[in-house]
């Protein structure tokens, strides 16, 4: 019999793709389903982008590139940072990476090994636990507080660093919780960094643009202190619509001090997926320098979204929702109702025709609560919405 290393099966999911397929199927079947359990924006990647990706083809742009990204896509992502953050990085810290996770999956594997720690937010994106126990590292989990509005505790966070830590985890705005860490709590970390020079830093800001309220993201570029060990995950899919599109950016520490991550992760391109498609990368650069209109568009639609949301958790029986801050989530608590948070979404799903994630598929701390992306229209989040509150009230009954 064939038998794979043991690391393979240590492997997660990100159950959001099983509960997409199982929608799916029953959408198939003729049952009415409203997905609010996707985190992807509904709306088409504007229209300029399309026309520059089909420009690109039509150009002849069809061959390899450069495992880091094209300079120009690059350079564009250099333009961006400036604008969003006041930060200049250089394009030869840069890599375009076909997606988020490819970033993730080449800081953890960096790090990652039997012996070592690696600390992840949860509840977080899962894919941050899956990849940590792949490499057979300790999964430290750093706890994202209802009470703390799903933000991190820098005290908290500071504590749970051992000698045996060799990377942080942060995310903000948050997937799943919609929580925003304030700067001067992120200003407390970066301090108390200084006492642990041997932990590397993995900032997924892959929301940034996603605030409401006055909330600004602050991000860990904007602190000179820790970039020489610092990474930064950000790209296209959220903020342009584009997550079929797998475009995505990270940046690497490429100084006397951290040239070695860059081109650690160069070579780890070239052994794996060689480089990104040539359109796709052209794509992204007028996204970047093109029009935002649409972009502002999906933003006040989002936050439309998230009130009609939020109001419309808290008027159900048994279910309270403090207001996320950030990305495109409510995560309610779902305590009151008596259900736990799988039983309960996979419930929803089959009875009442509404995909959602249970909390623990964000991690051990999730129980208790239940994930909604509101990256769908307003019409469906009250139909969904409504769906729900007759669930609860049948079950009651």
């Amino acid at each position: 019999m064939l038998q794979t290393i043991a690391a393979f099966d240590r492997l997660g999911e990100e159950n959001a793709f099983a509960v997409l397929a199982r929608a799916t199927q029953l959408a198939h079947e003729g049952r009415d389903i409203v997905n609010l359990g996707i985190g992807q924006p509904d709306f088409r990647t504007p229209e300029h982008i399309v026309e520059a990706a089909i420009k690109a083809l039509r150009d002849g742009h069809h061959g390899y590139t450069p495992a880091n990204g094209l300079l120009a896509t690059r350079e564009a992502v250099v333009r961006r940072t400036l604008a969003t953050t006041g930060v200049e990085v250089s394009p030869e810290s840069v890599m375009i990476m076909p997606g988020g996770k490819p970033t993730m999956f080449a800081a953890i594997l960096m790090f990652g090994e039997p012996g070592t720690e690696i600390l992840y937010p949860d509840p977080g994106f899962p894919i941050y636990r899956s990849m940590i126990e792949f490499t057979g590292a300790a999964p430290i989990p750093v706890p994202m507080r209802e009470a703390n509005g799903f933000a991190f505790s820098a005290e908290e966070t500071l504590s749970l660093v051992t000698p045996k830590t060799r990377l942080l985890i942060l995310n903000s705005p948050a997937n799943p919780t919609g929580g925003v860490t304030p700067r001067a709590e992120i200003e407390k970390l970066v301090k108390g960094l200084a006492a642990h020079p041997h932990v590397a830093i993995l900032s997924d800001e892959i929301y940034d643009v996603m605030t409401y309220d006055g909330e600004q993201h602050c991000s860990l570029l904007q602190f000179p202190e820790i970039r020489d060990r610092l990474i930064v995950l950000n790209g296209w899919s959220k903020t342009w619509a584009m997550t079929g599109w797998r475009m995505g950016w990270s940046i690497w520490p490429n100084g006397e001090k951290g040239a070695h991550l860059y081109d650690k992760v160069r070579k780890l391109a070239v052994n794996c997926w060689s480089c990104v498609n040539a359109p796709s990368q052209w794509a992204g650069i007028a996204a970047i320098d093109g029009p935002q209109d649409e972009v502002e568009k999906m933003m006040r639609a989002f936050d439309r979204r998230r009130r009609l949301v939020v109001e419309g958790l808290n008027a159900l029986p048994g279910i309270s929702c403090i207001t996320p801050k950030g990305a495109f989530y409510a995560f309610p608590n779902i305590s009151g109702t008596g259900w736990k948070s799988k039983k309960l979404a996979s419930a929803l799903l089959e009875d009442a025709g509404v995909a959602l994630i249970g909390g623990p598929d964000f991690g051990v701390l999730g129980e208790g609560y239940i994930r909604l992306s509101y990256a769908n229209s307003e019409e469906n989040i009250l139909r969904a919405l409504e769906r729900i509150g007759d669930f609860l009230q049948s079950k009651a009954a």
